[in-house]
């Protein structure tokens, strides 16, 4: 029996050229998945969903986020790379256990949904026993989010995972991961590989990590270019001087590029995942939304750390227009020349978040606008609400006004995941535990810290 959906009468920003723009428009889910979009849709056994005064969107893909790291919200809030790697790295992730990454997982992965993000990347590098991948993969699953399951490396010492480690990944557990979860590609859950790269790491173990993504027909997902850490390493140049480059690779932040990276970056049709709130924030430079499309990449956005900044789209998407608008016109104005045709609007940066995360994340057949044939990761922007109304410019209502409080229905893959601006899921029992995730790691971190002083 086929399972059917009308979301009807909202204002519809497809994100797909062939659809455009309905003022007011019916979207159709059969099965999980977009079977029409239109000004009016006939569909009698039908659930309805009424969109009135509702502005209705694809999901927001979060290409990048350490999901684990709700546990630990807002520990970080002045941190610095530097102050990062010492303080979450080396100092909460050694004490982690499964329940934590699970609790955290659990609660996160909830947030995402809250907000309106319907797929992210997990960039798990907590991987600290065969037990903690399984945590984390039984709690992205439970709540439903379309995700891509990104294995790193254990973070039980700074100074064996990231001063040119000689650990790889452990080829035998990222293989036994990808026959137990992910046997198949289609899955509403799907497997990359999460590697530190050239400079954290000794050549052989990049090769091998490398090697081993391919081997499995996996993503590869890295942090370049960013701040004093990593931003002098030339991580794109080492990669291409090792053979390495490819369409498979995601690099992330890409802060401190030279041209010659830029241009190796798109020539071997690698991605690009910015993160602006944590690039402005905590120094890793200035995100760099603008050199991406200039070199005829389609940028997307993460979030990053919940440790330093908010777990939300709205907030990326505010950071990098305010970030890349100021540096262009500061830019601009000194050389005394007029702004580029590429300079951001309220309209492209709706398309970072959607489509073109999608794209990144390797998933546009899937998601990244409302197309029929794709899967119906659909959100509804209440646009009733005093920080919206009046609405002029639907996009720009949803890029520069809406925020959380304004996410009023969520659905994954069909399925309804926020209804009336409240989740479906068990959110006390999730709150419960990484509330309990938070108190037992403070316990263990004051606990080693009272072993240290001895």
């Amino acid at each position: 029996m086929t399972v059917r959906t009308l979301l009807r009468a909202g204002h519809v920003i497809s994100m797909d050229p062939d659809i455009g723009d309905l003022p007011q428009g019916d979207v159709l889910v059969e099965d999980g998945k977009i079977a029409a979009v239109a000004p009016e849709i006939g569909a009698d056994d039908a659930e309805v969903l009424d969109m009135t005064g509702r502005i209705v969107i694809p999901g927001f893909v979060d290409t990048h986020r350490h999901t684990w790291e709700a546990s630990i919200r807002g520990v970080a809030p002045d941190a610095t790379l530097d102050d990062y790697f010492v303080d979450i790295l080396d100092t909460f992730a050694p004490l982690y256990t499964p329940e934590d990454v699970y609790a955290a997982n659990l609660a996160g992965a909830l947030e995402c949904l809250n907000a309106g993000i319907t797929t992210v990347v997990d960039w798990s590098h907590i991987n600290n026993t065969p037990a903690h991948p399984d945590a984390a993969i039984q709690a992205l699953t439970e709540t439903g989010i379309r995700a891509q399951y990104a294995y790193g490396s254990a973070n039980t010492s700074l100074a064996d995972y990231w001063f040119e480690s000689k650990i790889a990944i452990p080829g035998d557990d990222v293989r036994r991961i990808r026959d137990t979860y992910f046997a198949s590609d289609d899955g509403l859950l799907t497997l990359a590989l999460a590697t530190r790269g050239p400079g954290f790491c000794v050549n052989d173990v990049v090769a091998s990590e490398w090697g081993l993504a391919r081997e499995l027909g996996i993503p590869i997902t890295v942090h370049v270019g960013m701040g004093r850490l990593a931003g002098r390493f030339g991580m794109v140049k080492q990669l291409h001087d090792l053979g390495l480059l490819g369409p498979d690779t995601t690099y992330i932040h890409c802060c401190y590029f030279s041209e010659e990276e830029w241009r190796m970056v798109a020539d071997s049709g690698g991605t690009v995942s910015i993160a602006p709130q944590v690039e402005t924030q905590m120094g890793h430079g200035w995100p760099p939304v603008m050199k991406a499309v200039e070199h005829g990449l389609r940028p997307s956005l993460s979030i990053d750390v919940v440790t330093t900044v908010p777990g939300d789209m709205f907030t990326q998407i505010r950071a990098a227009f305010g970030a890349e608008r100021a540096r262009v016109n500061a830019e601009c104005w000194q050389a005394d020349v007029p702004v580029p045709a590429t300079m951001l609007t309220a309209r492209r940066m709706l398309e970072i978040a959607t489509a073109n995360g999608a794209h990144v994340a390797g998933l546009e057949d899937r998601t990244g606008s409302l197309t029929p044939g794709k899967r119906a990761d659909i959100v509804a922007i209440d646009a009733t609400a005093l920080n919206i109304a009046p609405v002029h410019d639907p996009a720009a209502a949803v890029t520069l006004s809406a925020d959380v409080s304004n996410v009023d229905t969520v659905l994954v893959d069909g399925l309804i995941r926020k209804r009336d601006g409240k989740l479906t899921a068990d959110v006390a029992r999730a709150r419960r535990l990484v509330e309990e995730s938070r108190d037992r790691l403070l316990a263990a971190k004051a606990a080693k810290g009272e072993k240290a002083a001895r």
